[in-house]
């Protein structure tokens, strides 16, 4: 069987809301990038163990992309020649019970946090100031320099979507560091627990007000990623790209915020390849003023390895 073949096999025994062809800009915080081969928003957490089954059983088994809110992702403009999972709202619901969370993949991770201040929680404060969603945040080890998902997660419940395997993983098996984790592209979050503490309602909305009116003073809105590259160990990426003049340097559509150099902003319209060049670009400037080699912290789909930075 063709990889076409594969794709029409997979398109038959998904549910009959599937689509083709589905631009996957209009899913990413960039607005940019080419179109899915298939795409599928489930719905509900049945959908999703159907999709499992479905993607397990055809063989051989097609890439899989799975988009929550799309805050972290750039697709290259060729698009994905796979099935692109997008959890639908009913993945966004948070229960509080005691010191526990239970927020689901798709949840806002500012709304997990004014939620657990105004419950009388403590501890994710700093999330407030944190684009993304607890799924993404999970696989990523999202975090600011003095805090960061694995300070309080406990466990998660994971689907597989190439054995169609459903299970709870303590986060102890997660392997958890500096922005990443051991889950694979296949393996949806569909739920995570974390392990918070009681505090002061008053003084955690006071800190989630500081932490949210920081960003907004210091990091551009409109439509970037987050941060581009993690930071090098005992220095900041921002800073790096700021000092070897990269601020406002544009590639096309794409542009380093003039506001912080380690966010690049896409026009409306732009193109995900434009991205990508002045990502290449950046590293190789930062790399020929220090030596340092940085690495994207944005998720790639569809582009090939980095190249090395000239020296």
């Amino acid at each position: 069987m063709t990889a076409a073949d594969a794709l029409d096999d997979l398109a038959a025994r998904l549910p009959a809301h599937v689509r083709r062809s589905v631009p996957t800009g209009p899913l990413t915080t960039y607005g940019a990038g080419g179109p899915a081969a298939l795409a599928l928003t489930v719905r509900d957490e049945d959908e999703l163990a159907d999709a499992a089954r479905a993607v397990a059983a055809t063989d051989p088994r097609p890439p899989v992309l799975v988009i929550g809110l799309g805050s972290n992702l750039l697709v290259a403009d060729e698009g994905f020649d796979g099935l692109v999972i997008v959890l639908g709202p009913a993945f966004a619901d948070i229960a509080i019970e005691g010191t526990r969370v239970r927020a689901g993949a798709r949840a806002k991770l500012p709304v997990v946090a004014r939620q657990t201040a105004g419950a009388g929680l403590t501890g994710f404060e700093w999330a407030a100031g944190v684009p993304g969603s607890i799924g993404g945040a999970v696989r990523m080890n999202a975090g600011v320099p003095d805090a960061e998902v694995a300070d309080h997660l406990v466990r998660v419940r994971v689907v597989d979507l190439a054995s169609g395997e459903d299970g709870v993983v303590p986060a102890s098996e997660l392997s958890l560091g500096y922005r990443t984790s051991s889950l694979r592209p296949e393996q949806v979050v569909v739920w995570a627990e974390l392990e918070l503490a009681a505090g002061d309602p008053e003084a955690a909305r006071a800190a989630i007000k500081e932490k949210t009116q920081w960003r907004r003073d210091h990091q551009p809105g409109g439509r970037n990623a987050g941060s581009v590259f993690t930071n090098p160990e005992g220095t900041s990426a921002g800073r790096l790209i700021d000092e070897a003049g990269c601020k406002g340097l544009r590639v096309g559509t794409a542009e380093v915020s003039p506001k912080h150099a380690n966010f690049i902003q896409s026009d409306e319209g732009g193109r995900a390849q434009d991205i990508w060049d002045l990502m290449v670009e950046v590293r190789r400037r930062v790399h020929q003023r220090t030596g340092i080699v940085l690495h994207p912290e944005t998720c790639l789909v569809g582009f090939g390895p980095m190249p090395e930075p000239d020296a």
